[in-house]
């Protein structure tokens, strides 16, 4: 089971048609601005410490109880685009009169094998796949485990009529049974028409890789999604960069925009942004009201509680004039829908 968790391998014919993308240089893709993705290694017994200690502070209580799946209500027409945010980094969205699911990890652990397992806050998630209609189109922003699960990906891949996936994502979903008839990859701001809705991958400040020797093998990055009536952004992990200006100016304003906000720590500051940075990217790049994501869903970092991505991201969007919106898990929301009340 765990070489199926490391998902594709690497060939020389992979590698050739990735080192024509313009963000391959030296054998692996790069950022655009310089991206430290080291540490000491005399701090890592520091950091286990502190991953393992304090647990109490850094989980909820009880688990987050999620809003069972109306499926009537999700699929009733009409031309404005709705949303369902399942914790951490999943959104199913209905567009067009598609069903879009963006990162869909409903799995218990995205710690699949090591000594330390990163449990679900939330219970029994698979089996809102179960619930889930036909899936028009999933979008994947990079293949690290919280955001691409092989227990998820068995459950829908039989449902799920095509794949949206970050460049070398393909062979993951290749190696576990996938079609590659139906998987298309994205470079950076590579665009495509889906059913009436433009899709551009746009770039983060992240990485990437499943394992120890595909490190920055495959690309990361966010999803822009706009329809004849509206604009809405998935931002994807990322630290904070220009590129979010570019962003806003290529492909703003949008009318939504799902920020990351969580995970975000003083040793991996580079790729993860803290909510301030995550309210001022939502302004470079031209939201008009901005929902924080990345949180809820699993303790990653021990620099915070569980909730305060989203409490801070309240207060610093407040203080710059940000709309958000704060919806609860399972709901069902629209765009225009703004949800100030904390439920958590």
């Amino acid at each position: 089971m765990a070489n199926r968790q490391f998902g594709g391998k690497l060939t020389a014919d992979l590698v050739s048609q990735y080192e024509k993308s313009p963000n391959w240089k030296d054998g692996t893709f790069q950022n655009i601005l310089p991206t430290s993705l080291a540490f000491n290694p005399l701090q890592m017994p520091k950091m286990i410490y502190k991953q393992l200690s304090g647990k109490k502070s850094r989980e909820p209580k009880s688990p987050i109880k999620i809003h069972p799946f109306d499926k009537s209500e999700f699929l009733k027409p009409g031309n404005e685009a709705r949303f369902i945010w399942y914790g951490h980094s999943v959104l199913f969205l209905r567009m067009n009169e598609k069903n879009i699911l963006i990162d869909p990890m409903l799995g218990p652990d995205c710690s699949p094998f090591g000594p330390v397992r990163t449990r679900r806050y939330s219970e029994n998630t698979l089996g809102f796949i179960d619930e889930f209609p036909e899936i028009d189109l999933i979008l994947l922003t990079h293949d690290h485990y919280d955001h691409l699960d092989l227990a998820s990906m068995e459950k829908l891949k039989s449902k799920t009529k095509k794949f949206f996936v970050a460049l070398g994502v393909k062979r993951h979903l290749v190696s576990w049974g996938i079609d590659p008839e139906v998987i298309t990859e994205f470079d950076w701001f590579d665009v495509k028409d889906f059913e009436g809705i433009k899709i551009t991958f746009t770039p983060t400040r992240h990485f990437a890789g499943r394992g120890l020797k595909d490190r920055m093998k495959s690309l990361w990055g966010g999803w822009v999604l706009k329809s004849e009536i509206e604009n809405i952004w998935f931002s994807g992990d990322s630290g904070y960069g220009n590129h979010f200006k570019t962003i806003g100016e290529k492909l703003g304003p949008f009318d939504l925009a799902f920020m990351e906000c969580g995970q975000y720590n003083d040793y991996w500051h580079d790729i993860h942004m803290f909510p301030d940075e995550s309210v001022q990217a939502a302004l470079d790049a031209k939201v008009k009201k901005a929902i924080p994501v990345h949180w809820a869903g699993f303790s990653l970092s021990f620099q915070h509680t569980w909730s305060e991505p989203a409490s801070e991201f309240v207060k610093f969007a407040e203080e710059k004039k940000l709309a958000y919106s704060l919806p609860e898990p399972g709901k069902i929301y629209f765009v225009k829908d703004e949800i100030k009340e904390k439920w958590f």
